[in-house]
Parts: C-alpha cells; structure tokens; sequence
C-alpha cells in the first residue's frame, strides 16, 4: 500500500488503536497485581451510563463532559462496590459483577431510549467501536503529516486519545514509588504515610478517563481486552515491575497493528470478501498473546505479585 492510500486511510485507525490499548494497559498492570483486574472489565461497563447522562445533559458528544460522567460513573460504582460488599458480607468479585452488570444494562436501556441516531453513540458503537470508520480524508500521503491545514482535519479522536495518554503516563510517573509500595505491601505503604485509600481512587478514575477516551473509537471490547491481557501476558514475562510495564506496552502495540492489518487484510488472503470487525480482531490477537506466554512464558508457573520489584 502506498502512502497516498496508507496515510488517509489507515495511519490514523493504526494510532488511535494503538493509543488507547498503551493506555488501558498501563493502569491495568497495576489493577492485575492487586489481583482487581475485574474492575478493569468493570470499569469499561460502568462509563457507559455516565456518558449517555452527559449526552443527554449537554446535547453532544464532547471530551469534558463525557470524561466527567465517566469518572463519576467510575466513583459511583466504586461507593456501590464497597457498600455491597460490606452491607451484604460479599466478597469483592461478586459485588464488582453486581454493579458492573447493572449500570451497564441501565447505559444500554438509556441509550435505546435516547435518539442518538445523529452521532457515533449507540449500543453497536458502545461494543465494537468506529475504528475503521476514523479516516483522515484531509491527507494525501506523508506530507500531510507536516501540513498545519491537513492536520486539522484529523478525526477527533486521535489528539482525544493521544491527549488521554500523555495524562496516564505522567500519572504513573509522578506517582510510582507510591504506586509501586502500595501494589506490593499496602500496610507497609500506610505506614509510611501512604493514602492507599485515595490512591487507589485516584488509580481506578485514571483509568476510566482512559476507557472514556478509547470508548468511542474502539468500544468496550478492546477496552476490556487491554486492561487485562497485555498486563496478564506480560505478568508472565517477568518478576519485575519495570520490565513488566515495557513487555505490557510491547504486546498491546502488537496486539493493535497486528489486529488492524489481520481484521483487513486476513479475510481476504484466506479467500473471503470482507473484513471482519478490527475491535474483535485486537481483542482476539491480545488473547492469543496471553496464551502464547501463559504455555511459554518464563514466570507461568508463578502466581502472585512479583517478588523482585
């Protein structure tokens, strides 16, 4: 494919997809060795009501009040977690399904009774995403990437996502000794002044701004499938946190250019017609990732957080 085709019509889907799976990923390391990698999955449910409500309060779909439903959403369905795991004497998982579950199907009836046929929101968009569909019709080959007018026309999604990312990780930089000593010995941390509680806040909002921003263009597949394999896959890599952070972002690139170009291109080298779905394909390839280290990975047999930090 040359440049005149591959810039307009697939260098923008191939960011944004990578993008968002760096930024679900990295909160996501730490949510796997607090062993709360369900919250991920919850998380990617519970933004959905909070985004319907900010639509239906503002009328549009812009960045602001859409990251604040779902960072509200977020805390809301953390405060449902804890009452009902302590109300009802649950353990934390059954509670995570609970309210994940229920503010999900609430978003879903809020969205069929909402007309959103003029925008990219409905139950179809909130499962698979746009991704193929964000195209720069601005670009003409590889010197658009230099030309302040085409550069305008980029999808919104891409400086959206790009923005979002930059913020995850100058969240994880400027809070990762803290980050580091709560995941591995929260007495330890609370000891040391540590607010595990407020942290561990701070740790779940950041990643459902991240889920926000990847949740238009790639749907809650991806986003589900990001949190938890690329750092999963990764877990069984090695015993350390930093290496485990690099081979996360390694494998969720993978997982997006290789599902891109496979949801493209794999149908027709096998013979068929169409393409298949690039959300479903990401998520498919992520999961392959995870069960190609889970049978070769040098720490598989290795459970738990790391031992050497």
């Amino acid at each position: 494919m040359s440049g005149e085709e591959f810039v307009p019509l697939s260098l923008t889907p191939l960011l944004i997809g990578t993008f968002a799976a760096i930024a679900c990923a990295l909160p996501g390391n730490f949510l796997v060795l607090r062993k709360q990698a369900l919250i991920g999955d919850a998380i990617s449910h519970v933004v959905l009501p909070g985004i319907v409500v900010a639509f239906l309060l503002t009328g549009a779909i812009s960045t602001w009040p859409m990251m604040l439903g779902a960072a509200g959403a977020a805390v809301v369905a953390v405060i449902m977690i804890e009452a009902i795991r302590r109300l009802g004497q649950i353990e934390s998982g059954a509670a995570m399904g609970v309210v994940f579950t229920t503010m999900f199907a609430a978003g879903v009836l809020l969205l069929e009774q909402t007309d959103t046929s003029t925008v990219h929101l409905d139950v179809e968009h909130a499962l698979y995403g746009n991704l193929e569909s964000l195209i720069w019709l601005d670009a003409v080959g590889w010197a658009s990437v230099w030309d302040i007018q085409a550069l305008a026309g980029l999808p919104p999604e891409l400086p959206r996502i790009a923005l979002t990312l930059a913020g995850v990780c100058l969240f994880t930089w400027l809070f990762w000794r803290p980050l580091k000593i709560s995941t591995f010995d929260e007495g330890f941390a609370r000891t040391i002044g540590i607010r595990t509680g407020a942290l561990g806040m701070a740790l779940v909002i950041v990643a459902a701004i991240a889920a926000v921003a990847a949740f238009d263009a790639v749907g809650s597949i991806i986003v589900i499938a990001m949190f938890i394999c690329p750092p999963a896959a990764a877990r069984m890599m090695t015993n350390r946190l930093e290496t485990q952070i690099a081979w996360s972002i390694v494998f969720a690139v993978i997982s997006a250019v290789a599902g891109y170009v496979l949801a493209g291109y794999g149908p027709l080298w096998l013979g068929a017609v169409d393409a298949v779905s690039a959300a479903g394909m990401i998520a498919t390839v992520s999961g392959l990732i995870l069960a190609c280290t889970a049978i070769w990975g040098p720490c598989r047999t290795r459970t738990g957080a790391p031992g050497s930090t």
